[in-house]
């Protein structure tokens, strides 16, 4: 006959379980950044010298590179007459920096036509 093995150790019952430390609420989701995407969909203006990023405003104002994780979404922002082209974060970021742009637009859901004025409460 085989030998048992002994069972584990319980705390005993009047023993309180050991209390967690004290974590502020939302650190755990802040140490874990969501995972970069490996290429970017990026739309590009065509120019005489070939292809360059499109740039657009934050609602703030500020110049940024835009860039879509799959190409429907980009094609949901921009329609599917854009021209666009597959780079890495990294890459695109290159193209930018010496431009002065330091901000990267991930999957934007409206990027208004260059001279379109949005009025919130009515028409334009």
């Amino acid at each position: 006959m085989p030998a048992r093995r002994p069972a584990p150790a319980r705390p005993a019952p009047s023993e309180p379980d050991p209390e967690p430390e004290p974590v502020p609420a939302g650190a755990a989701l802040a140490l874990v950044p969501p995972p970069a995407p490996r290429r970017c969909y990026v739309p590009v203006t065509r120019g005489p010298h070939g292809q360059s990023p499109r740039l657009c405003r934050t609602p703030h104002g500020t110049r940024t590179a835009v860039a879509f994780t799959t190409v429907g979404a980009l094609h949901a922002a921009l329609g599917r007459a854009q021209a666009w082209t597959v780079l890495s974060p990294a890459a695109l970021r290159a193209l930018v920096v010496p431009l002065g742009v330091t901000t990267l637009t991930l999957d934007p859901r409206l990027v208004l036509a260059p001279g379109t004025a949005h009025r919130a409460g009515g028409a334009a």
